[in-house]
């Protein structure tokens, strides 16, 4: 992956509450594994979620569809914050 200008750096925020959900996030994830610089998840089982951080240094458009695709999934919701 070449990175330039068109670059941002931004940390998406996941919270996973339906155990289904969790293929369809990881498959989203996968599909953007190219910009991917890492990735946290914590399983908070007395809630019964799962949150999980993951930063990217991808292009705006990546970032945004990203994070757009992982907010339509059923029982997920996504935000992303931007340097």
């Amino acid at each position: 992956m070449q990175q330039n200008s068109d670059c941002r750096i931004a940390l998406i925020g996941i919270i996973v509450s339906d155990g289904d959900a969790v293929e369809k996030v990881n498959a989203a994830l996968h599909d953007c594994a190219a910009y991917i610089v890492g990735r946290m998840g914590l399983p908070m089982r007395e809630r019964k979620v799962n949150a999980i951080t993951v930063v990217l240094d991808a292009p705006l458009n990546t970032i945004n569809a990203l994070t757009g695709k992982l907010g339509k999934i059923d029982g997920v919701s996504a935000k992303a914050l931007f340097r």
